[in-house]
């Protein structure tokens, strides 16, 4: 049996050695803190320093006489069976007036969209609650590259204005092993990606442009890489003096990137984008731009890319902004 002096004698030991070890956790635990806050401090300053280095807003230029305003904007899709919160049906009927003035704003000849869907499982477009709106509230424009979504995706639509450009022929594939199938899976067999595109003809000289509108996958460089290759081949077949070429799209790669490079040997020039083009729906500007237009020689550009990093009545329209160019088309033309 303990007597009670030694059981006395043992906890004051015991206590001294846990204030002890606690003095020692806790100025452990102080110089974590202070890292942590260091790090964290250090993030935030760097955060600070990029989102100022990829800020920043240039004028929308006059347009040129005769020149061809081209546009690509990521739109975010639509969850159609989520009623509330970010990119639901009532985020859409919030934000949708934004994306009309966002549309108005640009004045563009020709925009590629990417995203442009209402989602509700599978790969029906019956319900497409972005491409109606625009469409309704801007009757000068009409769609291309799209059709019935069993035989032609139809989420990638590009508009175009309807007064000044004729549409010849549209197309799409799939980035994959097997290109023309339908919703074929991409190379990493993640979600459905493809190209869409459209031959338009240009109503005051007759000269012709394929517009090619790609979304690339996000998440697997290797998949990105395929991707553009898959991109540079079919171009190669197209590129000639009989038509100018522009790609347009969210690449999910930066300015000198492998993915940029690929595209490159089809005989495409990138414009450098200046900025992020992508601000995580909230106007941060973290990242370089992943939003990019590419020209063939027969597309001359007649300026550097705009950005319009803004809101629109108050509000995002998407989580991207739209990227714009003035070109004037130098292909030969073709009765």
């Amino acid at each position: 049996m303990i007597s009670l002096p030694r059981l006395s004698r043992c906890f004051i030991v015991t206590a001294l050695r846990y204030l002890g070890a606690g003095r020692l956790f806790g100025g452990v635990m102080i110089r974590f803190v202070k890292a942590v806050l260091l790090g964290l401090a250090g993030l935030f300053l760097v955060a600070c320093g990029l989102h100022v280095a990829q800020s920043g807003q240039s004028p929308l230029p006059d347009r040129p006489a005769q020149s061809l305003r081209l546009a690509t904007l990521n739109v975010h899709y639509i969850v159609l069976n989520k009623p509330t919160g970010a990119w639901s049906v009532a985020d859409w009927q919030r934000r949708s007036g934004a994306m009309d003035a966002a549309f108005k704003a640009m004045d563009a000849d020709i925009v590629a969209f990417q995203e442009m869907e209402s989602f509700a499982g599978g790969n029906s477009d019956d319900v497409n609650l972005a491409r109606s709106s625009l469409l309704e509230r801007n009757p000068g424009y009409r769609a291309a590259a799209i059709g019935d979504w069993r035989s032609f995706p139809s989420t990638q639509p590009i508009f175009f204005r309807a007064d000044r450009l004729t549409l010849r022929d549209q197309g799409w594939f799939f980035f994959s092993q097997t290109p023309d199938v339908i919703y074929s899976r991409t190379f990493n067999g993640s979600f459905p990606a493809f190209a869409s595109w459209a031959l338009f003809a240009d109503q005051r000289s007759g000269q012709l442009l394929r517009v090619v509108n790609v979304h690339f996958e996000y998440k697997s460089r290797s998949n990105r890489h395929l991707s553009a290759a898959l991109v540079r081949d079919r171009l190669r077949g197209l590129m000639g003096p009989d038509e100018a070429v522009a790609l347009l799209g969210d690449l999910n790669d930066i300015r000198g990137s492998r993915t940029q490079t690929i595209l490159s040997e089809a005989g495409l020039v990138f414009p450098p984008v200046a900025g992020a083009t992508y601000h995580l729906n909230a106007g941060l500007n973290l990242v370089p731009a992943i939003d990019h237009i590419g020209l063939s020689p027969e597309a001359r550009a007649l300026g550097a890319p705009v950005v319009l990093r803004q809101k629109f009545d108050g509000k995002w329209p998407s989580d991207h902004y739209p990227v714009l160019i003035d070109v004037a088309l130098n292909a030969a033309t073709r009765p």
